[in-house]
């Protein structure tokens, strides 16, 4: 069996893997991070994103000997050691933006992707345009798309949160 080499959240993993073994398998099966869901299992809903080498990627539709030598972070690498959430996290916190949980973990993966690739800013239309490869069944979006908007100026370093203030 192939034996794949990858950093997850920081920290060195080897694990031998059958070559038809999903990212996705990988990381909950064998290294126990249950935070990326399945939903669909056809990339259709979102749920399974993590960053792989700082991009989103849906890792039901990529094979774990894909990710060999690269860098993975899942919703469990996002928070610091001390507990301190990520922006994004806390965003979504602040604004209500989760209800039942399921698709929150690839819902903030994609988010954070979407805020990094548009150091410009983000409208409303382009944050609704980002998240349409993720599914939410119990909210509207419309939290979620607060919580995206107001995490960019975190992110890019153009505000303080008012916690630190």
């Amino acid at each position: 069996m192939p034996q794949v080499k990858l950093t997850v959240n920081g920290k060195p993993v080897t694990a031998e893997v059958e070559g038809r073994t999903l990212l996705v398998e990988l990381l909950r099966e064998k290294l126990g991070l249950t935070g990326t869901h399945v939903g669909c299992d056809t990339s259709q809903c979102g749920a399974c994103v993590v960053h792989v080498d700082g991009a989103a990627v849906k890792s039901c539709t990529m094979l774990a000997v894909q990710a060999d030598g690269g860098t993975v972070v899942t919703i469990e690498g996002l928070a610091a050691a001390d507990g301190t959430l990520h922006p994004m996290q806390e965003m979504f916190r602040e604004h209500h933006a989760l209800q039942c949980g399921f698709c929150t973990p690839g819902m903030v993966m994609t988010a954070i992707d979407l805020v990094q690739t548009h150091p410009e800013g983000l409208t409303e239309q382009q944050i609704r345009h980002g998240l349409e490869g993720n599914l939410c069944r119990c909210t509207g979006y419309h939290n979620i798309v607060k919580a995206i908007a107001a995490a960019w100026p975190l992110m890019h370093n153009k505000a303080v949160p008012a916690a630190a203030e």
